[in-house]
């Protein structure tokens, strides 16, 4: 193994123990054992951003544990699609007969928030990959995604999650074997807040949700937020076996 310049990685092996989550703890608590993590740095340099994108300060929207969102706060048909642990990707397209494709605002090396960076376990003043992206439906947003990659996790066989640019990153976790999901932390954010690009700030307040994912002992953060075009359609239940087809169609057309 190469010996890891800048950014710095965590010694090499370190062991996981994992507990269900608190606020503000490692997704580490979330998630079931795994093997050791590789610490290796991936040769990446960051990628354009849009031209003429706002990227103010962020601000830090107030995550807290799904649980503790009282019932009369978060209605029946929101709860169904913000605590749903299934491809949020897969979702709108098989509950939506337009046209859906995902466009990438950024991507590059940031300082992670504060929370980011405990949840993640990432060593102070180390940086991240941030990859912030558009979901929407003929060309109208619905949800703004945020991306977190630890270096220590581009490492592998997640090497190509440097290089999805319009790729929708929900359609290759869901295939990956033992990945697994921590609970859901959600956040109540307001409309002009920070946290959302410039070009996607609006009047009203919107939901947010974040989870940790794990693959073989490499972990991300996913932040979704959903906009204000977002109307949470009566879907139940996840997509059934039987829609699949129809939805990995639209899903490989968004890549085009």
């Amino acid at each position: 193994m190469k010996n890891v310049q800048e950014p710095q990685a965590p010694p090499a092996g370190r062991p996981v123990a994992y507990i269900r989550p608190r606020a503000d703890k490692s997704c580490a608590t979330a998630l079931a054992p795994t093997a050791a993590i590789s610490h290796a740095r991936p040769a990446f340099l960051p990628d354009r951003t849009v031209p003429g994108l706002l990227l103010p300060p962020q601000a830090e929207p107030r995550w807290r544990p799904a649980g503790r969102i009282p019932n009369y706060r978060l209605g029946h048909r929101e709860r169904t699609w913000l605590l749903d642990d299934s491809s949020l990707t897969r979702r709108i397209v098989a509950n939506n007969p337009g046209h859906f494709r995902v466009q990438r605002l950024r991507q590059e090396w940031v300082t992670p928030l504060p929370s980011e960076r405990r949840l993640l376990d990432i060593p102070l003043r180390q940086r991240a990959l941030v990859r912030e992206v558009i979901l929407q439906v003929d060309d109208v947003p619905l949800v703004f995604a945020r991306s977190l990659f630890p270096v220590s996790s581009l490492t592998g066989e997640l090497r190509h999650l440097r290089q999805l640019r319009n790729r929708p990153l929900g359609a290759i976790l869901f295939r990956m074997p033992g990945m697994q999901r921590s609970p859901f932390e959600v956040a109540r954010i307001d409309g002009n807040s920070s946290y959302l690009p410039h070009s996607l700030q609006q009047p009203a307040s919107a939901w947010g949700r974040r989870s940790c994912f794990d693959i073989g002992g490499r972990q991300l953060l996913v932040s979704e937020v959903f906009l204000q075009a977002f109307r949470p359609w009566p879907a139940e239940l996840p997509v059934h076996r039987s829609q699949h087809g129809k939805v990995n169609a639209a899903i490989l057309r968004s890549k085009q």
